[in-house]
């Protein structure tokens, strides 16, 4: 069994109307915050089943709709998200603390904007940070990734879009 994800940050209000034929095939969206309004939010949630975290730009609306941080299980995975994580070796504290107490296999954050997808061999994760969906911010491309995890605890089909 396979689940293919598709998973993007730091939207800022922005949806870009390629992501829906990227995404076309997806079981599951991962928003890992800055989602920028609730409207753009139920617009992900329309099209495909999505588990999201708010950011730092996020209102009220959107924190009553999302959590700080998701940590869940699926195929075996165990899997953490939020917005503000750092990255490998330098995370945020707080969530270095989380990382080394709940032992994630897959751990997703947003925030600076820059594409990253790499093993942290200390703590036995993959680290991953979409990079940007959004036109706001000081990336240079937008991108969004998409991979499928399976059962026999395998990432496979790891792929980076560039919008």
């Amino acid at each position: 069994m396979n689940i293919k994800i598709g998973l993007l940050s730091d939207t800022h209000n922005f949806f870009d109307e390629k992501i829906y034929n990227y995404f076309k095939d997806v079981d599951e969206i991962w928003h890992a915050g800055d989602i920028g309004n609730i409207e753009l939010l139920n617009e992900i949630k329309s099209f495909k089943k999505t588990r999201s975290v708010y950011g730092n730009i996020d209102d009220q609306e959107i924190r009553n709709e999302c959590k700080k941080e998701l940590l869940f299980s699926l195929l075996d995975f165990k899997i953490f998200i939020t917005h503000i994580g750092g990255r490998p070796p330098k995370y945020n504290k707080e969530v270095l603390k989380k990382i080394i107490n709940y032992k994630p296999d897959i751990f997703v954050c947003g925030h600076s904007h820059i594409l990253n997808i790499s093993k942290d061999e200390k703590l036995n994760l993959i680290y991953i940070n979409p990079g940007a969906a959004g036109k706001i911010g000081l990336q240079k491309e937008r991108t969004i990734v998409r991979f499928e995890i399976n059962i026999k605890k395998k990432i496979k089909s790891v792929e980076v879009i560039k919008l």
